[in-house]
């Protein structure tokens, strides 16, 4: 038998390929356990756990349809009972969370900067139910120092690498990676673990954003850019001088649009992107800003929108 296997071993290694060859047939993709009904009814039933059912392997068997063609498993099913548990249930261990998020942050690398095919899906809608876990992390910290820095590292890299900006298909339904992805990065930046320094950051993004999709946003994505800007002027340790700075340049940037008649076209595309950002932050400043600092920052939205 020693011998049997030394002599396989050697073999294998004088054809690496032949080895390589065998490891796909080796993973095959497991099917799902349970059929469209059995979701259908825990949602019936007001997403309770069903009876005799531990909770990690039903949010794992969900994850797998984070990238479905089918509407109704990926954003009504999968997405919605993944983020109702993850907010409910407390029997989830920590380590099945740390699971989960290394899972949804891998999906966002995967197939990043393609466009036009369905790979869109499972990036679009991992970021999405991300957000469960960012906002779980407010309310039963998890995540600590180190995680939530590559968390957060790795929701600014997806905001800047997609190129798919789809928002949505009539087959598909709704894709809109740049929404959700800011619906992720306004979780994080509620959390307390978020630097002074990372303000800045976040608000820097959401204007890289904007200027390179090349396109007008008409699904909605600039108000949800517009809530993460909100969310930082809300925290406690609100960098002022930094919001500030943020929007003159911003401002500075969009004038530059009525230097050419007629104006260059993707600057144009910019200036609108921004215009209704700013709209949409300056409604979330007078609904929400109280304090002193959020109720300047409004201002100062105003009065760059009563220039343009």
């Amino acid at each position: 038998m020693k011998w049997t296997v030394m002599f396989v071993a050697l073999f294998l290694m004088s054809f690496p390929g032949l080895a390589q060859s065998r490891a796909p047939a080796e993973r095959v993709q497991e099917k799902p356990l349970h059929d469209r009904e059995f979701w259908r009814a825990i949602v019936k039933n007001r997403y309770a756990v069903p009876d005799g059912q531990p909770v990690f392997p039903l949010l794992r068997e969900l994850s797998g349809y984070l990238g479905s063609r089918d509407p109704e498993l990926r954003d009504d099913l999968a997405y919605t009972i993944t983020t109702i548990w993850i907010n409910r249930q407390k029997q989830i261990s920590t380590d099945e969370l740390y699971s989960l998020l290394d899972d949804w942050q891998a999906n966002l690398r995967t197939g990043i900067g393609e466009t036009g095919n369905d790979g869109i899906l499972k990036r679009s809608f991992s970021a999405l139910s991300l957000v469960a876990l960012a906002k779980r992390d407010l309310k039963m910290p998890f995540l600590g120092e180190e995680r939530y820095r590559t968390f957060l590292a790795n929701a600014l890299a997806y905001l800047r690498d997609e190129r798919d900006l789809r928002g949505f298909d009539p087959t598909l339904g709704w894709i809109h990676a740049t929404a959700h992805t800011a619906d992720l990065l306004a979780a994080l930046a509620a959390n307390p673990l978020l630097k002074n320094e990372d303000q800045g950051r976040l608000l820097d993004a959401i204007v890289r954003r904007l200027s390179s999709a090349h396109e007008i946003f008409t699904y909605g994505e600039q108000d949800r850019l517009s809530a993460l800007a909100a969310t930082i002027v809300a925290r406690k340790d609100f960098d002022t001088p930094a919001f500030h700075n943020w929007l003159s340049a911003l401002d500075a940037a969009d004038q530059k649009v009525w230097k050419d008649s007629p104006p260059h076209l993707e600057l144009l595309q910019t200036f609108e992107n921004d215009s209704y950002m700013l709209r949409a932050l300056a409604a979330y400043l007078s609904v929400n800003a109280s304090d002193p600092a959020g109720m300047e920052a409004q201002k100062a939205v105003l009065k760059v929108l009563q220039k343009q």
